[in-house]
C-alpha cells in the first residue's frame, strides 16, 4: 500500500505568488514563484492593492504549473497547504480562497499554515531536523530567535522590538540612492567597502535575545546628513560594510549565545535575510567554533518567499492531524504559537 504524503503548498502572503508540490515533507516535486519585483520597484517598497490583483492574475496559472511539472493529479494529494498569516491581509486572502476552493472541490482536508513556520521548514527539504534546534528567522518584516522541542511547536525566544533587519536594509539603501529591494545592493558593496565608520549595535539589556535596528537605521541616516551638511562625501562601499557589519555582529552574536544556553543540536537560518551572503559567512565562521552544533542554511531559491516551505510545515500539520474548515481566514497578524 502507498503511504506517501503528497502536499499541495499555496504561498500569497507579500508580493510572490507561489504554489508547490511536496512529497513526504521532504522531497521537491515542483516549487513554482511568480515574482512581482518590477511592479513594485518603483514605489520603493511592495504596494499591497497592486499585489492583490497581481496574485489574481497569477495564482490559478502557478497552480496548475505546479501540479504539472509534480506530475501529480488532484486524487493523488493528500492535502493542500496554504499560508495564513501573517502578511498583507489583502494577499493572503488570495491564496486562502484559492486553497479553500481548490480543498472543497476535490473533497481534500486544507491545513493553514503560519509564514515564518514555513521559513523554518525550509530546513526540512535540506536535511531532517534534529531537536531541540534554534531557528534565526530574518526577513523584509520579520526577525526572531525561535526556539523548538519537536515538530510544530515554537518558542519566540527573542523578537525585534522596532525594524525588521530587512526593513532596515531597504531604509538604508533608499539613503544611499540604491534601488529597491535594498538588501542585496548592500550585500554586494559591502563586499567591496571597510568598516571605517563607528556605528552602534543594540545589544538591549543583559540576556535579551530581542533585536532593535531603528536605531542603528537613524545612525545611518543622521551620519549620512552631517557629511552632507559639511561638505564630505561618505564612501557608499564604507557605509554599506559598517552598517552590514553592525547588524550581523548583533545577530550571530545572540544566536550563538542562544545555541549555547538552550543547548541545541542544531541552529537554521531562515527567510530572506537568509540570503545575505555576509550573514551566511560570519555566522558560518562563529559555529564553526562550536563543533557539537550543526549549522544549516537553505539554498537561496528557498531563503526566499516560496510555496514548498509552506507545503513542508504543511505535511507536519496534517500529519499531526491539525486541519483547518472551510471558516479558514487570512490573518495578518498571525502569532506563532
Amino acid at each position: 500500500m502507498n503511504h506517501d504524503i503528497y502536499v499541495l503548498g499555496i504561498e500569497t502572503s507579500c508580493d510572490e505568488t507561489a504554489a508547490a508540490v511536496v512529497k513526504n515533507g521532504t522531497e521537491i516535486l515542483s516549487n513554482i514563484v511568480a515574482s512581482q519585483m518590477e511592479s513594485h520597484k518603483r514605489f520603493g517598497g511592495v504596494v499591497p492593492e497592486i499585489a492583490s490583483r497581481h496574485h489574481v492574475e497569477q495564482i490559478t496559472l502557478v497552480i496548475e504549473e505546479a501540479m504539472r511539472k509534480a506530475d501529480v493529479s488532484f486524487q493523488q494529494l493528500s492535502a493542500i497547504a496554504v499560508t495564513q498569516g501573517p502578511g498583507l491581509v489583502g494577499a493572503l486572502l488570495i491564496g486562502v480562497n484559492a486553497a479553500k476552493a481548490l480543498a472543497f472541490a476535490h473533497g481534500l482536508p486544507l491545513v493553514g499554515v503560519h509564514h515564518i513556520a514555513g521559513h523554518i521548514y525550509a530546513n526540512r527539504l535540506v536535511t531532517e531536523m534534529k531537536f531541540p534546534l534554534l531557528s534565526l528567522v530574518v526577513s523584509g518584516g520579520h526577525t526572531e530567535l525561535v526556539y523548538m522541542e519537536g515538530h510544530g511547536k515554537f518558542q519566540v525566544i527573542g523578537e525585534t522590538r522596532d525594524d525588521a533587519a530587512g526593513e532596515a536594509y531597504d531604509k538604508v539603501a533608499r539613503a544611499l540612492n540604491l534601488p529597491y529591494p535594498g538588501g542585496p545592493h548592500i550585500d554586494r558593496l559591502a563586499q567591496e567597502g571597510k568598516v571605517t565608520i563607528d556605528l552602534p549595535r543594540a545589544w538591549l539589556e543583559e540576556g535579551s535575545y530581542d533585536f532593535s535596528f531603528s536605531g542603528l537605521k537613524s545612525a545611518v541616516l543622521n551620519t549620512l546628513h552631517n557629511a552632507n551638511q559639511r561638505g564630505e562625501i561618505i564612501d557608499p562601499k564604507d557605509m554599506a560594510a559598517s552598517f552590514q557589519a553592525s547588524v550581523i555582529d548583533v545577530l550571530v552574536t545572540k544566536t550563538v549565545n542562544a545555541a549555547k544556553e538552550y543547548n541545541v543540536r542544531q541552529v537554521l537560518l531562515a527567510g530572506g535575510v537568509a540570503a545575505n551572503r555576509g550573514l551566511r559567512a560570519e555566522l558560518e565562521r562563529k559555529m564553526a567554533e562550536l563543533d557539537h552544533i550543526e549549522l544549516v542554511i537553505p539554498p537561496l531559491s528557498l531563503c526566499t518567499d516560496n510555496a514548498a516551505m509552506i507545503a513542508a510545515a504543511g505535511t507536519v500539520l496534517f500529519a499531526q492531524g491539525k486541519l483547518a474548515d472551510m471558516a479558514l481566514n487570512a490573518d495578518p497578524s498571525l502569532e506563532l504559537d
